[in-house]
């Protein structure tokens, strides 16, 4: 067993009704004037009535122009609002677009670094300021791991700021927190989190640790997204999710993500297309890809999603079933299917493929070796 570490928020708070807790939080980190970092769609959803009242007779502010796929142009957004008042916290209530945006900018508060200057592994020169982070969607995990991925539109991509110091102080992840998330984004971030599960148990750096989490997640997920989906006040359903998600996110965020979303960053940072969205729709191809190197691996995937089976299947057929069985609950969940539907263009391909054999730091953890021709293979299977 090779040696590893293990790294989460510094304090996890999980169960129904949790969001109460937050101003516990607030006075044990003794801060007074936080920077609340959220977005328009969860701020007119009533989600904020949750924690707002917690402030009451405290200085807070609101940074809420946070858009669906974060960029370091809104980063910049946000630090100028941040400077512009005597603030000494964040709070995130959002998706993993809020939770990255405030990671970034509570570490951009705590040095005189440019944002620039931290892209890449381990390049934050030290520790920002306290930063509770309260996930509205059961998917990134961004509330449990040491990455924020940004979009740079000038060099149409997406990279990442990967250090510890962006581990957030406290994890709030309450379900009362998800119900108000519309369908669409509840079936994108929930498949985002199944990614997040199967992606690290197929990791060349997964741990018994990851591994136990990310087998978990796979079946929680499997279990309730459907209902979370089609019953969105179903808090039975949302708590599941919610507890999946971040326990994927503790798994991918400790043994790593793979191919799935090398190949699903361009696409974000070309044509706009959600995180959630763009990994979903690469995941069975991947899995396609990636099968020869990790049979085994199939086979307890598949016991883990109740994968119907029988003793008499085969490896790869197995593993055929498995991947039927992810393309079904995307088609269930909504999710587009091939890249064409979602606006991108065959001829692209190429320069999709330029831009994902570029992301070295994922595939160095995928269990199959890919060259650049090898992800065009796999752009025009799911084209």
């Amino acid at each position: 067993m090779q040696i590893s570490s293990f790294k989460s928020a510094h304090t996890l708070i999980t169960g129904q009704g949790c969001s109460s807790t937050l101003i516990e939080h607030i006075n044990k980190l003794k801060f007074n004037y936080p920077l609340l970092v959220t977005d328009k769609g969860v701020r007119k959803s009533g989600t904020l009535e949750h924690i707002i009242p917690q402030l009451d007779g405290m200085s807070y502010s609101i940074f809420d122009n946070v858009n669906a796929e974060p960029d370091n142009e809104v980063v910049e957004q946000c630090f100028e609002v941040f400077k512009r008042q005597a603030h000494d916290a964040i709070i995130s209530v959002g998706g993993g677009s809020a939770i990255d945006i405030a990671k970034c900018v509570a570490v951009l508060a705590g040095n005189s670094q440019s944002l620039n200057a931290m892209f890449g592994e381990n390049k934050v020169a030290s520790r920002g300021i306290p930063h509770i982070a309260i996930p509205t969607t059961a998917g990134t995990g961004s509330e449990v791991t040491n990455i924020a991925i940004l979009a740079v539109p000038s060099e149409q991509t997406k990279k990442g700021v990967v250090s510890d110091y962006l581990l957030p102080d406290v994890a709030i992840v309450a379900p009362e927190m998800t119900v108000s998330c519309p369908p669409h984004i509840t079936a994108a971030s929930g498949v985002d989190a199944l990614v997040h599960a199967i992606e690290a148990y197929l990791s060349k750096f997964a741990s018994p640790i990851t591994d136990a989490l990310a087998i978990k997640a796979m079946g929680m997920i499997m279990t309730h997204l459907p209902t979370a989906y089609g019953t969105p006040q179903d808090l039975n359903a949302r708590e599941n999710m919610a507890t999946a998600s971040l326990m994927a996110g503790l798994a991918f965020g400790n043994a790593g993500v793979g191919a799935v979303h090398a190949l699903a960053y361009p696409l974000g940072g070309r044509y706009h297309i959600s995180h959630g969205v763009s990994n979903a729709l690469m995941l069975p191809y991947v899995m396609q890809w990636n099968k020869s190197a990790c049979l085994d691996r199939f086979a307890d995937i598949a016991t883990a999603l109740s994968t119907p089976i029988s003793t008499e299947d085969d490896g790869d057929t197995v593993a055929a079933k498995v991947i039927q069985q992810l393309h079904d609950l995307c088609t269930k969940v909504g999710i587009p299917k091939g890249m064409k539907s979602l606006g991108v263009k065959y001829e692209d391909i190429p320069e999709l493929a330029k831009e994902a054999i570029k992301v070295e730091r994922l595939l160095k953890n995928n269990p199959r070796n890919l060259s650049q021709s090898d992800i065009e293979s796999i752009y025009y299977a799911a084209y």
